[in-house]
């Protein structure tokens, strides 16, 4: 593979993968630091940050920002989650020098003026408002919580209404000056770009970048229980959690192994049981949200009151029986799943900077596809059936409901079929 890395002396890594049959590129700059990094009096502060990055620096307004990206035809955006925010553009090759230059520009030189501070936070405030009228938002935030409670972890990365209100310049610049540093910054490209050439252009626009290493966040603590928000909806969204390995442990493919044959697809076992076979809903489905050193393995499905008891009731079945039922054929398909996603994701160079920027930020490296790929193959039928009897069996369950929810089971009833 075309994937190169070089280190600056002040810590700052540039990765790139050069795609030569490419005419455009996409680039950004991720930085290790998130909601996770956040106190409890900071929660929602990362997030309101990345807005302010494009509302003006000492050099360009909010409005300059954005049209010198698009006046030649890019586009330019930003991205919140637990332990990372990742500001990132895509341009025409030939146009990457001034893509850098803004990206620089919004990381270095923010300017945090009060009409701009005031606008951005009623937008947030407004995001904040959406997400809890949207049920399958709000379903995955109180799992979260429930998880994870009294974390940073567990906490909504948009933060809530009381934070965002009372939030000023000098905090989100002490957020920024404090874990916006050369070694926990990344800048990622891939597409047509040559990689001394973003070295090159990149040491230049970073210079100015501190040295020196940001906090760090705390261990995640898997609690579990359960929470509930009555609304006036045709449907009782439901999650179920489970406390899983995270990234960082040589069990994490099995892990993926194992959604996968859980909630992967129409072919997986919940698919097939509870929509194929009852009709209890019509989308389900399974996926672990994995941090550093946790994951939360979840299951998602949405159905009509008169019909919540049943459908959690199969749900729980199947994940209390996992252990015993899955087949070797249903590992085989997972994984052949799992690598061809790996292989197509290789061809989108905006999935590409991301992929090789987080892989930087949490291994230290850039894994070959290959090695990866190797990895998933060797997931056996005993490793899933381990590791299913370790997630589901004496844990407490995490439940989260949201809707119309007179036909649910109690909680109690549910988390004593995984003891």
């Amino acid at each position: 593979m075309s994937t190169k890395i070089t280190e600056l002396p002040g810590g700052l890594r540039i990765v790139s993968h050069e795609m030569p049959h490419l005419q455009t590129v996409s680039m950004g700059v991720w930085v290790r630091a998130g909601a996770r990094n956040e106190s409890a009096a900071e929660n929602g502060v990362a997030h309101f940050l990345e807005h302010m990055a494009f509302k003006g620096t000492e050099r360009r307004s909010a409005i300059e920002i954005a049209e010198e990206i698009e006046s030649v035809g890019g586009d330019i955006n930003a991205s919140t989650s637990s332990e990372t925010t990742a500001y990132y553009v895509r341009v025409l090759k030939d146009d990457i020098a001034m893509a850098i230059d803004v990206l620089s520009d919004i990381i270095l030189h923010p300017v945090f003026e009060t009409e701009e501070l005031e606008r951005e936070r009623d937008v947030i405030l407004q995001e904040i408002a959406a997400a809890n009228d949207t049920p399958d938002d709000l379903v995955f935030d109180l799992a979260q919580e429930m998880a994870f409670p009294n974390q940073s972890i567990g906490r909504p990365i948009l933060g809530t209404s009381g934070h965002v209100e009372k939030y000023s310049a000098a905090e989100i610049h002490g957020f920024r000056n404090a874990h916006y540093s050369a070694s926990s910054i990344v800048v990622s490209a891939a597409g047509g770009i040559e990689h001394a050439h973003l070295v090159d252009m990149a040491t230049k626009a970073f210079n100015g970048l501190s040295h020196g290493k940001g906090p760090g966040w705390d261990a995640a603590k898997y609690e579990g229980g359960f929470r509930q928000a009555e609304r006036p909806l045709e449907q009782a969204h439901i999650v179920f959690g489970f406390p899983g390995p995270g990234y960082l442990s040589k069990d994490i493919y099995t892990l993926q192994v194992l959604s996968s044959v859980l909630g992967g697809g129409m072919s997986s076992r919940l698919f097939r049981e509870v929509r194929e076979k009852r009709g209890l809903c019509y989308s389900i489905f399974a996926f672990p949200a994995a941090y550093e050193d946790a994951s939360l393995m979840s299951v998602y499905a949405a159905t009509s009151p008169g019909k919540a008891a049943e459908l959690t009731s199969v749900i729980t079945d199947e994940l209390a029986s996992a252990s015993a039922k899955i087949s070797e054929k249903e590992v085989a398909r997972a994984r052949a799943q799992l690598k061809a996603g790996l292989m197509m994701s290789l061809e989108s160079s905006s999935s590409r900077a991301d992929q090789i920027a987080r892989q930087l930020l949490s291994f230290g490296k850039v894994p070959d596809p290959e090695e990866i790929a190797a990895k998933v193959e060797k997931v056996d039928l005993a490793a899933v059936r381990n590791l299913a009897d370790s997630l589901f069996s004496h844990v407490t369950p995490t439940v989260a409901a949201v809707g119309a929810l007179s036909g649910l089971a109690s909680y109690d009833e549910i988390a004593a079929q995984f003891r």
